[in-house]
């Protein structure tokens, strides 16, 4: 998984109307693995090689002053293993709490006569804050400046034994009532729905079942249509769905007692970009000197290293309907016994996509454009110049994409246009 910050510059988009169509699902995914694994294996030789190059040219460097480089070591290891529990940066308060989630509200007082705001975190064995990261990356603080003022997000808790068998229609309810809750005493009947990663496919769905109970839909690097483009999971998943079934993702979650551990999802991001896992913590020892540099490396690697655990009856669901079956583009998908249908939502419809997302390609992003009802005219898509993560906490993201998009949602929710700007 990437870091925070883009390595490249990429141009971006802010094109009203439908993208372009997507990519067809790979001929052979196999082969696709295949060359990813080949590609992965020399980025992480290659960063393991210049890394150690580093150390010994350090180190020589050094020689004269030998304790120099036993303090460096040690300053290194504690940073690298003193984790400490993530936290969420701006003032608010906790609505409500069930043992899957927590509503948690940063209105901070405002009765200003708005649309309320709702978002949907990440959902893939990591901590919710992650859209209130650091004071100067927070989703939540972008969102509010646009003027929405009326600012929910659920917090998604870690799975334990006594909440394995939570299933998707549980979900649904959870974001019902945090609809419910958000709407409460303000006139309005409707949210702005923001959508991050999972927290786009379930706001897709959400949407799509109660239409009446959306403004605007907001999908950030979210997989709507999970077979477009190349990516390592969506191919290993293929692969293995095809010659195993679920056989290997039951027995992920048969070793987690019931729950996919969060362990295995870190350990899986981790092996598709090993190089940057090598080059982040080479990165610390080159400005070990650095205070505001350690901060930054402990602030993410606090968020990032904390794992918590998915229901295991939810991400067996999520495997067979949409990761293999593909089932929301589909249109096969039943979640409640009623069919998900796309077609339902004529909102307007904001898509955002990294251009070097490996994650969740923006083609995967866009392609709920193409299922939904929204005329061509409301729909907004936007190409952030990085990957995965950094679309939700990345200073490039949160200062140049968001505030854009949350401008427009802002002129549909009742906030004034000098507001809004």
């Amino acid at each position: 998984m990437t870091t925070a910050h883009a390595p490249h510059e990429a141009p971006e988009q802010d094109l009203p109307g439908a993208p372009d169509a997507p990519t067809l699902d790979p001929v052979d995914p196999a082969a696709y693995l295949r060359s990813f694994r080949g590609e992965t294996l020399l980025k992480a030789t290659t960063a393991l090689t210049e890394g150690s190059a580093y150390v010994t040219t350090r180190a020589l460097a050094q020689a004269a002053t030998p304790h120099r480089n036993v303090w460096d070591a040690a300053r290194w290891w504690r940073h690298v293993l003193g984790r400490r529990h993530p936290s969420w940066s701006t003032e608010h308060t906790i609505v409500w709490e069930s043992p899957v989630a927590r509503l948690r509200d940063f209105t901070a007082g405002a009765t200003d006569d708005v649309v309320p705001t709702l978002v949907l975190p990440p959902q893939a064995g990591h901590d919710s804050c992650i859209v209130d990261f650091a004071p100067t990356q927070s989703q939540m603080q972008v969102i509010r400046q646009a003027g929405l003022t009326r600012a929910f997000t659920l917090d998604w808790v870690g799975a334990t034994r006594a909440t394995k068998d939570t299933t998707v229609e549980d979900y649904v309810a959870i974001v019902d009532r945090a609809v419910d809750s958000a709407t409460a005493g303000t006139g309005h009947t409707s949210v702005n729905l923001v959508g991050d990663c999972q927290g786009g496919w379930l706001s897709a769905i959400y949407a799509a079942l109660h239409p009446d109970r959306i403004n605007t839909l907001t999908l950030a690097g979210a997989p709507i249509d999970f077979h477009a483009g190349d990516t390592a999971i969506g191919a290993s998943s293929r692969v293995l769905s095809r010659r195993f079934g679920t056989m290997p993702y039951r027995a992920m979650v048969a070793m987690g007692r019931g729950n996919m551990p969060g362990q295995f999802v870190l350990n899986g991001f981790i092996a598709m970009s090993p190089d940057a896992e090598i080059a982040k913590h080479v990165d610390l020892l080159r400005h070990l000197d650095d205070p505001a540099a350690v901060a930054r490396y402990q602030t993410f690697e606090d968020w990032f290293k904390h794992t918590q655990d998915v229901p295991g009856a939810f991400y067996l669901w999520l495997v067979e309907h949409l990761f293999a079956g593909n089932e929301l583009i589909t249109g096969d998908l039943v979640v409640g016994g009623e069919r998900v249908d796309l077609a339902a939502l004529d909102c307007p419809l904001f898509l955002l996509g990294g251009a070097t997302d490996h994650i969740t390609p923006p083609v995967q992003v866009f392609r709920a454009a193409d299922g939904v009802s929204t005329p061509a005219d409301r729909v907004w898509t936007r190409t952030a110049p990085g990957g995965h993560l950094g679309l939700f906490m990345g200073n490039q993201a949160l200062r140049h994409e968001w505030p854009p998009l949350m401008s427009e949602v802002a002129r549909f929710s009742g906030v004034a246009a000098s507001s809004a700007a």
